[in-house]
């Protein structure tokens, strides 16, 4: 018996994606791997030449003292709030209620740190100084995530940044930056990596979301601070014998790569606007401030499926690989520009938003 396809089904048979670098197939580490010499050295428990080059070169990138690289931002998060706490001599730490950790990481943070979370500002909005300086509990840090993902990738404007960096330094409260998308931000604050990062006494960088390695993030800060995340490191088992893969993939794909997150941010921008131009369809931010943005529709799920299948039968252009269901009866998704997009025709891409258009004004008007 036949089922119908999905509409990640018809999405994945597309030639023209308008988002991400390409498969994340074995062929992403293969090509890391062929650049290198095969007598190089790998790193073993978190020691050796080949793990410290790259903490050594992301310190010095970020303007910090020191560097650990680490197999998962999650653990690497977690254990600078931990530091932090200890620290402080206080549990509490204050986040966005749709931070990483509240949301994706099954209360790690509460289970295995006992960390009691405060969480600031409302969901569908990012936190502001005045939120910071009316917080009713005493915290021992503040995590900002640099962009908001869960709400379209949102920024704060960078005085208001720099308000908040000087609040916490002057009331003594650590301030953390989850910078997984860190370099994505650059073109938009106009700063490099290292000014950003100045404001802040910790950070975190991923190297398997932009830059497109396979998996792996970097923790940095203060000597004393990253010496310390390795002991934690270690407890959380992340000292696996070798993280070589991860390390020679985030290190190739970084060099590949930074240099083009101004590029994908101009792109973005680009589909953000044919999005606009749709009936039905908006995206958040308005105008991106970064390569990702959400695109959201009027419409229910059920209804948009259908159209974006059949506009991908048509046209071979993949707008999303999948849509949530929105409180406000409309659906979104989440679309972030890398190597793809330039490579689809540009009369292509403005044929598929031609029908796009066309499909949704006639839904509409039903």
């Amino acid at each position: 018996m036949s089922t119908e396809p999905t509409l990640a089904d018809v999405f994945n048979e597309t030639p023209y994606k308008v988002a991400g670098h390409g498969s994340r197939d074995v062929q992403v580490l293969k090509q890391a791997l062929e650049s290198f010499d095969g007598s190089l050295n790998s790193d073993m428990y978190g020691k050796g030449k080949l793990i410290e080059d790259f903490q050594d070169k992301l310190a010095n990138i970020l303007g910090k003292e020191s560097a650990v690289f680490f197999p998962s931002g999650t653990m690497a998060q977690q254990i600078a709030l931990r530091i932090w706490c200890d620290r402080q001599g206080n549990r509490k730490v204050a986040y966005h209620p749709l931070c990483h950790l509240e949301i994706h990481e099954e209360d790690g943070l509460k289970e295995l740190h006992h960390i009691e979370p405060v969480l600031l500002a409302d969901s569908d909005r990012l936190i502001n100084l005045d939120d910071v300086l009316h917080m009713d509990d005493d915290i021992a840090c503040l995590l900002l995530e640099l962009p908001q993902r869960e709400i379209g990738g949102q920024l704060p404007d960078y005085k208001e940044l720099e308000a908040i960096s000087a609040y916490c330094r002057e009331k003594g409260i650590k301030l953390h930056l989850d910078g997984a998308r860190l370099f994505e931000i650059v073109p938009y604050y106009e700063k490099s990596a290292a000014e950003i990062c100045s404001l802040f006494d910790s950070v975190y960088v991923s190297f398997y979301k932009g830059i497109g390695g396979i998996a792996g993030a970097i923790l940095a800060g203060e000597k004393a601070f990253t010496e310390e995340s390795k002991i934690w490191k270690r407890r959380h088992g992340g000292d696996l014998i070798s993280l070589y893969p991860y390390i020679l993939s985030s290190d190739y794909y970084y060099d590949l790569r930074v240099g083009r997150m101004g590029q994908y941010y101009e792109e973005a921008k680009e589909l953000a606007a044919y999005f606009n131009r749709c009936t039905a369809a908006a995206s958040l931010p308005l105008t991106p401030v970064s390569n990702m943005f959400h695109v959201h529709f009027e419409l229910p799920k059920e209804k948009m499926e259908p159209v974006l299948k059949a506009l991908y039968q048509e046209t071979g252009v993949g707008l999303v690989g999948y849509l949530n269901e929105n409180s406000n009866g409309g659906c979104s998704s989440e679309i972030s520009i890398g190597d793809r997009y330039a490579n689809i025709p540009k009369e292509t891409l403005k044929k598929a938003f031609q029908v796009l258009d066309e499909k949704l004004t006639e839904l509409k008007s039903s």
